[in-house]
C-alpha cells in the first residue's frame, strides 16, 4: 500500500470518528510540524484504528482508560471522550471506565478524568451535574 493510500485510509477513519475536529487538529500542525499530523493519521488511524478485531467503541473506551491512567494528557483525553461518544459509546460507559481507573491509576487520575468528561458532556449539551 502506498503512502498516499495509507494516509487517505487514515484520514477517512479520523474524519469518520471526529468530524470537523479531525481537520482542526491537522490544521493545528500547519507551519510547525505537519509531519506529526501525518504520522498520527497514517499510523494511529490508517494502521491501528483500521485493524480488525475491535470495534471503534472498544478502541475508544480503551483509549479513554489509558489516557485517564496516564493522567498527563488532558486535551487528548477530552478529544477521545468526544470520539467515544461519536462512535456510539454512552456517557455512562465513559464515566464507568474512568471510575474503573481509580482502582488501577488512583483517585487523582480518575477525578481528573471525570472532570474532563464533565467538560465534554457540557460542551456537547448533555449532563449538567
Amino acid at each position: 500500500m502506498s503512502h498516499s493510500d495509507r494516509y487517505e485510509r487514515g484520514l477517512a477513519k479520523f474524519v469518520e470518528m471526529y468530524g470537523e475536529r479531525a481537520t482542526a487538529f491537522l490544521r493545528s500542525f500547519e507551519g510547525i510540524a505537519p509531519d506529526l499530523g501525518t504520522y498520527v493519521v497514517e499510523f494511529g488511524f490508517g494502521d491501528i484504528h483500521c485493524r480488525p478485531g475491535l470495534s471503534l467503541q472498544s478502541r475508544e473506551i480503551a483509549t479513554v482508560a489509558a489516557l485517564t491512567a496516564l493522567g498527563t494528557a488532558g486535551p487528548q483525553l477530552r478529544a477521545h471522550i468526544h470520539g467515544a461518544l461519536n462512535v456510539g459509546c454512552s456517557e455512562q460507559e465513559v464515566v464507568e471506565v474512568i471510575m474503573q481507573m481509580a482502582l488501577y491509576a488512583g483517585f487523582p487520575a480518575a477525578i481528573n478524568g471525570i472532570q474532563a468528561a464533565r467538560e465534554v458532556f457540557l460542551e456537547r449539551g448533555h449532563r449538567a451535574g
